[in-house]
């Protein structure tokens, strides 16, 4: 243990002065030492309070519960803090802006947010969420983040403790956004897509056709290999998704995983896919 030193040299160290200790009439007696040495306090953990934006830095949390309002799903809500800025996510699109915490309550300046197609419950839910952020005071406690304003409190927890990221070998990941022009749009309807990695291959249902290819992995970077796949003729949106799934998924790509969302760029096209539960 780390403190062993210390109790080692504390205990030394009251020896010496009680050995050196003036008695009756100024002549140093010895003394004896104590029986045992002083016991040293264990650090307490710190308690749950109002947190500021040091202690939020870097950090996504999870919706787990809420009182007060009813909601079609908590656990799909997110809250990521990273410097000044705020993400959130109430289950369908992604918003962002600037924050600051002053004396535990929460202050959010203009968000900015996707304007993808969701079911309507969790199109409310991103609405809901838009404005209860703004002047909601906050509680954190370890892991956990709770905020609370109007009546309604929102319990949160640690993404890395409640949804730990997706391995991207390994995951069958769905095809559920597509990037372009800087912005995202959801995929049609009755249109499904999905990608794996494994062994250095990745196997891939583009919409239409699949087929398949090689694959490099780092930790930041996917080279594929062509990828041959079936030549059957699709209609309209299927045979749209497709295109754009093979142009993104071609040479040396860029992805990163949040929990289970994954997401890969080549240039300013994209795709976004969430893992298979």
């Amino acid at each position: 243990m780390r403190s062993t030193p210390f109790l080692v040299l504390a205990a030394v160290a009251v020896f010496a002065v009680a050995a050196c200790s003036p008695g009756a009439g100024g002549v140093a007696t010895p003394s004896a030492a104590p029986s045992t040495a002083p016991s040293v306090a264990a650090p307490e953990a710190p308690s749950a309070g109002a947190p500021d934006a040091a202690g939020l830095d870097g950090r996504t949390f999870q919706g787990i519960s809420v009182t007060g309002t009813q909601l079609a799903d908590v656990t799909k809500i997110r809250l990521g803090f990273q410097g000044s800025n705020l993400s959130a996510s109430g289950g369908c699109n992604q918003m962002g802006g600037t924050y600051v915490i002053k004396d535990g309550v929460l202050s959010t300046g203009q968000m900015m947010t996707t304007e993808m197609a969701c079911a309507e419950p969790l199109m409310q839910q991103d609405t809901w969420l838009s404005t209860f952020l703004n002047g909601a005071a906050l509680t954190l406690d370890g892991a956990t983040l709770t905020l609370t304003k109007d009546g309604t409190t929102m319990t949160m927890t640690d993404r890395t403790v409640s949804d730990p990221d997706r391995p991207v070998e390994g995951t069958n990941w769905v095809l559920d956004g597509l990037i372009a022009n800087q912005g995202v749009s959801s995929v049609p309807a009755g249109v499904e897509a999905r990608m794996t990695i494994a062994n250095g291959n990745v196997r891939l249902e583009a919409g239409c056709n699949s087929g398949g290819g090689s694959v490099d992995v780092t930790d930041t970077t996917l080279v594929i290999g062509p990828i041959a796949a079936t030549k059957m003729a699709c209609e309209g949106p299927a045979m749209a998704v497709e295109n754009q799934v093979l142009a993104v998924l071609d040479g040396e790509v860029t992805y990163a995983i949040d929990a289970g969302q994954l997401t890969i760029m080549n240039g300013d096209q994209g795709l976004t896919f969430r893992a298979a539960s």
